[in-house]
Order: structure tokens, then sequence, then C-alpha cells
């Protein structure tokens, strides 16, 4: 299971930023999202979508972010709208999976795409 995240890059605070990764192998997910972390903090949760549709989404970009999947590309998408000083970090890319239907849950990570936010 591979996860290739693109997208991360310099905004500009109030700007909009997309965030795109895509699965390859094979795999049946359960989940896909988007965590972050910032320098000298723990990586937290942006959002999340499982496979039934349930979407959850972190309380500091409730508003701001919204996260689409595309089933058949495989992907998970992070739109960032209002982008502030504090997004700034690494967003790693994740998806929970199984190898068969009941198989125990693991977890894959992308390499993570840096995000710099300027004023």
């Amino acid at each position: 299971v591979q996860l290739m995240e693109s997208g991360g890059g310099l905004v500009q605070a109030g700007g909009s930023l997309r965030l795109a990764c895509e699965a390859s192998g094979a795999f049946r997910s359960l989940a896909m999202g988007w965590y972050r972390q910032a320098p000298g903090k723990q990586r937290e949760l942006v959002a999340s979508q499982a496979d039934s549709g349930s979407t959850t989404i972190g309380d500091s970009v409730k508003g701001r972010f919204n996260i689409s999947r595309d089933h058949i590309k495989r992907g998970v998408y992070l739109i960032m709208n209002n982008v502030q000083l504090d997004d700034a970090g690494v967003y790693y890319c994740n998806m929970k999976w199984r190898d068969h239907l009941w198989g125990p849950a693991f977890d894959a990570w992308g390499q993570g795409t840096p995000v710099t936010v300027s004023e």
C-alpha cells in the first residue's frame, strides 16, 4: 500500500490550498484522511472520511477546511480555505485499511507534504 501526496506549498494567510493523495496497492480501505504536525507539536487529525461517508473535521479547521474522496481514483482531497498562520505544518495523508474483509485494520501514511503560511 502506498500513498502519494501532492499540493503542499506556500500560501498567503487568508488564501486557499488543495492537497491531494492517491492510494495504490491491493487493499480494502476503511477510511482516508489528513493529519498535520507543526514543529514541536503532536500530530493531529485535520479531517477524515470513512468509506461509509461519515466525516470528521478537526475543531480548529471547522468551517474552513473540507474533505472529499474519489473512490474510483482511490483518492482523498483536502480543500483548505481561509488558511491561517497556525495551519502551517507538514500534512500527512492517512488511510485505514485491511487486506481482507475480516482481517485486522492497519494504518498507512504518506511521506508528508509541507504547508507554509505567510502573512
